[in-house]
């Protein structure tokens, strides 16, 4: 019985992923006008982060939103079907959780410790919490 509902809701994942990622093409928000300078200081700030993702969780959808709503060049790591990417969430992040978004300290990055300086952001709320703080365009100006 237990193989037969295993069976069952990975048929139904199979059926509904396309839907999901068609969606998501669709919905995607544009990202925000900047100027040459401020694109590059941006592009250069999210050298630091990394998302773990699965291509059709509806949380990582939900990230991946908001990342093309701020214009956001944020490496994307597929911990589903990448056995380095997965192992690394696990090890290092501790668990496998998706989405996650490490985080890692800017002035360390040469050191042989910049391990030890990176933090794990789990929970799409947390992470899109996180992004707007930093890269939500300044209106102001």
């Amino acid at each position: 019985m237990r193989v037969l509902i295993r069976l069952f809701f990975r048929l139904v994942r199979l059926i509904l992923t396309p839907f999901m990622l068609l969606a998501e093409w669709l919905t995607t928000p544009k990202a925000p006008e900047r100027s040459a300078q401020q694109q590059a200081e941006v592009d250069a700030a999210c050298q630091q982060l990394a998302l773990y993702q699965f291509s059709a969780c509806p949380f990582c959808i939900k990230v991946r939103k908001e990342i093309a709503r701020l214009g956001l060049n944020i490496e994307k790591r597929n911990a589903q079907h990448n056995a380095a990417h997965r192992n690394e969430l696990q090890t290092k992040g501790g668990r496998v959780k998706v989405p996650c978004l490490r985080i890692s300290a800017p002035a360390l990055q040469n050191e042989p410790e910049a391990e030890q300086n990176e933090q794990w952001l789990y929970e799409s709320d947390d992470i899109i919490g996180y992004l707007r703080q930093q890269f939500t365009p300044d209106t102001t100006s």
